[in-house]
């Protein structure tokens, strides 16, 4: 038995699915912004990028620029800049980025802003062992 495929006409097929779109688009928060245009935008912090458990590190500073993330402590392991995520919270500007390495692979950052100080955790995920987790610690470059 061969069966015709059911055809409805525009205004009972369409037409609700993008009233239901644009209502679910109504009720969604905001997504958190890249880069640009961002509470960090033109942003620096001057600190020390160091190894979880260890008591001494590299100095570095963290630049937020041009919708881009970069770490100066990570240059001579070959990490580069990364676009950046970044989000008001009450007094807190919450931010993520994900550098990488050609030879030491990624590095996952997460960190948060209350006015001038930067805290920020840098892991390194290893395939097959645990990951690596460093601290950064910061000042605002006035």
């Amino acid at each position: 038995m061969h069966t015709q495929p059911l055809t409805l006409p525009l205004s009972m097929t369409r037409r609700p699915l993008l009233l239901g779109v644009l209502a679910l688009g109504a009720t969604l928060p905001a997504l958190p912004a890249f880069g640009q245009g961002t509470p960090l935008e033109g942003r620096r912090f001057d600190g020390v990028f160091l190894q979880r458990g260890k008591t001494s590190g590299d100095a570095d500073t963290l630049t937020f620029q041009g919708g881009r993330f970069r770490s100066s402590a990570c240059d001579r392991y070959g990490y580069g800049d990364a676009a950046y995520r970044a989000t008001a919270q009450g007094d807190a500007i919450i931010f993520e980025a994900e550098t990488e390495s050609a030879k030491y692979g990624k590095l996952v950052w997460r960190g948060v802003v209350r006015g001038d100080k930067l805290d920020a955790t840098a892991m390194m995920p290893r395939e097959g062992k645990s990951a690596i987790e460093n601290w950064v610690v910061a000042g605002a470059v006035k």
